[in-house]
């Protein structure tokens, strides 16, 4: 927008050429802002996704070990199970 419409722009509507210089920036620096906002949004989301798929696989990890875990135990209660059957036998 040239000077002059910028004048008969202000004139029109009531406003000072100050006014929506201001008011062009401010609207210019919001979409900067945005632009630097979503940018980080994208960011962040690629560092959560690296941290969830970190924790996934500890949780993995960590099934398989409980699974292992309660295996043992299960036979543990049946050797000693037997071991008291054996021992009730003699």
């Amino acid at each position: 927008m040239s000077a002059s419409e910028l004048g008969q722009y202000c004139r029109e509507k009531g406003f000072y050429p100050e006014q929506v210089q201001r008011w062009k920036s401010e609207c210019l620096q919001g979409f900067q802002n945005s632009e630097a906002q979503s940018s980080a949004i994208k960011h962040q989301a690629k560092k959560d996704k690296v941290a969830i798929k970190l924790l996934k696989k500890d949780l993995r990890f960590k099934e398989k070990a409980l699974a292992e875990t309660v295996a043992l135990l299960v036979l543990r209660k049946k050797l000693n199970a037997l071991r008291e059957d054996g021992v009730e036998e003699s």
